[in-house]
């Protein structure tokens, strides 16, 4: 449990989602107690743990949920948003194969995708809302919803755990959060 205050650590797990390009602007132990991630994927067929990129495959809608508190990792960098699992997790996935209807905002696959790593990278333009609640012992609770349906509520605590692990929580704490708050767009 020890490594999951480690800012090392956290680097080590968040980079592996930052977008080519950018850095890590700050980053920091959160509590995630619902995911709802949210994609449409063409051009792609389905196996057991990936989506595989295929001309002739079909669409995927992918819902990946989990309910209940789990630790993860939140980071910023210059444009992107990133939610990592500290350790492996399991999720619920709900598939609908080759829907009805013209979707706008299907996303062609084009290299093998995990399903563990779908809905760990967006684009902070994409933040629909984020709303921050004072919560117990000086935490933040953070309702982000994304503008594809995604949500998030994480638990933001106060500080980053005992062990000196992450000596800039405090600093990059207040950076997320004033990032996620200057997101909030009004839909019209």
């Amino acid at each position: 449990m020890s490594e999951i205050f480690s800012e090392t650590n956290m680097e080590r797990i968040l980079g592996e989602y930052i977008p080519a390009g950018e850095m890590l602007s700050a980053g920091i132990h959160a509590i995630a107690k619902e995911t709802d991630i949210k994609g449409v994927f063409g051009k792609c067929v389905r196996t057991e743990s990936q989506l595989i990129p295929d001309e002739n495959g079909g669409i995927v809608v992918l819902n990946k949920k989990k309910y209940g508190a789990y630790d993860i990792y939140l980071g910023i960098t210059q444009s992107s948003l990133v939610i990592a699992g500290c350790e492996r997790e399991s999720y619920l996935y709900q598939f609908e194969d080759e829907p009805n209807g013209n979707r706008a905002d299907i996303q062609d696959i084009t290299a093998p995708v995990f399903l563990a790593d779908i809905g760990t990278c967006y684009p902070l333009a994409d933040i629909r809302k984020c709303e921050m609640k004072k919560g117990m012992m000086g935490s933040v609770n953070c309702f982000i919803t994304m503008k594809n349906g995604s949500y998030f509520k994480i638990m933001i605590p106060k500080r980053g755990g005992l062990g000196g692990g992450m000596p800039h929580y405090a600093e990059y704490r207040e950076a997320i959060m004033e990032r996620l708050g200057a997101c909030n767009v009004q839909e019209v």
